[in-house]
C-alpha cells in the first residue's frame, strides 16, 4: 500500500509539473533559409502572467515568421487579457499568420464582438479562407488560412457522421492552388492528404493536442473522441508535401507536454 500510494503521488506530481510548469521546444528541420515558430491551441493557459514565458522562448528562436493554426483561446473564455497580451507580443517579435481554429468559430455570441475587435486592434495577419504572400530573403512564400466548415469537429450536437474535407473541397474555399512556395494553415489535420492534393508545400495543423494522452508515443484521443488518431503530432510526408501538427499548448495533457515548435525550411 505504501509503495502503491508512493506511486499515485510521483503521478500526481508529474501531472501538475506537465500542466503547470513545462514548456518545451521541438526543432524540425526540413530545409534551410526560412525559420518558422509554430504555435497552436493555446486555449487558456498562462504561461507567466501575459504568456511572458512563452513569449521569451519564440523570441529566443529568432524566427522569420510566426504561424498560429488555431484556437489562441477556448469558446468558454470570459476574459481575453491573456490571449491579448500574448498575441501583442507576439507581434512585436515577427509576422504572425493566424486562423481561426473551432473554438474561434464556436465561442459565445457575449465574447464573439470581443474576439473580433480584439483581432482589429492588434497586427496579427488573420486569414479566413484567404491568402497573402511575403518575401523573406528573396524566397516568396504564398500563405493561405483555411476555415474548414464547422461541421469537421461536431454535427447537431454531436462527434458522428462528420463532413470531410478533399481536394475540391479546399479548392472551392481557396481556389486553385498556385505556382511556387505554398504554405497552408489548416486547423484541422486529419485531411493533410487533402491538403497536399491541392497542393501545399508545408501544412500547418493543431487541434489534437498530441492526442491528449502519449503511450509510448501513440496518441491515445481526439477532442472528437476518438481512440488512436492519426496526425497528432510532427511532421508527415505525403508523396513530398509536409503536413505539421503541433501538439499545441494548452487544455489538460499526460506524457504529451506542451511545445512551441521551430521549423527551418
Amino acid at each position: 500500500m505504501i509503495y502503491f500510494l508512493l506511486a499515485v503521488t510521483v503521478f500526481l506530481l508529474y501531472a501538475l509539473f506537465e500542466n503547470l510548469i513545462v514548456l518545451t521546444v521541438r526543432h524540425e528541420k526540413l530545409g534551410s533559409g526560412i525559420r518558422i515558430v509554430h504555435l497552436s491551441d493555446l486555449h487558456k493557459r498562462h504561461f507567466g502572467e501575459g504568456n511572458s514565458r512563452l513569449c521569451r522562448k519564440v523570441r529566443a528562436e529568432k524566427p522569420d515568421i510566426i504561424i498560429f493554426s488555431g484556437d489562441l483561446v477556448s469558446r468558454s473564455i470570459i476574459t481575453l487579457s491573456n490571449a491579448e497580451a500574448a498575441l501583442r507580443e507576439l507581434c512585436e517579435i515577427a509576422p504572425v499568420y493566424m486562423i481561426y481554429g473551432n473554438h474561434e468559430q464556436s465561442i459565445s455570441e457575449e465574447m464573439r464582438g470581443e474576439l473580433e475587435a480584439m483581432f482589429e486592434r492588434n497586427k496579427q495577419i488573420m486569414l479566413k479562407n484567404q491568402h497573402t504572400t511575403v518575401n523573406i530573403r528573396g524566397r516568396v512564400l504564398k500563405i493561405y488560412g483555411l476555415m474548414e466548415h464547422y461541421g469537421v469537429y461536431k454535427k447537431n450536437g454531436s462527434y458522428r457522421d462528420l463532413d470531410v474535407i478533399d481536394k475540391a473541397y479546399v479548392e472551392d474555399k481557396l481556389g486553385k492552388c498556385p505556382d511556387g512556395e505554398v504554405l497552408l494553415i489548416a486547423h484541422n489535420p486529419f485531411f493533410g492528404k487533402a491538403y497536399a492534393e491541392w497542393g501545399a508545400d508545408y501544412t500547418f495543423s493543431g487541434h489534437v493536442h498530441g492526442g491528449i494522452v502519449r503511450l509510448f508515443g501513440v496518441a491515445m484521443l481526439s477532442p472528437e473522441r476518438k481512440f488512436f488518431p492519426e496526425y497528432s503530432k510532427g511532421v508527415y510526408d505525403f508523396g513530398g508535401k509536409k503536413l505539421l501538427v503541433s501538439a499545441g499548448l494548452g487544455k489538460l495533457r499526460l506524457f504529451c507536454p506542451p511545445e512551441i515548435v521551430v521549423y527551418e525550411i
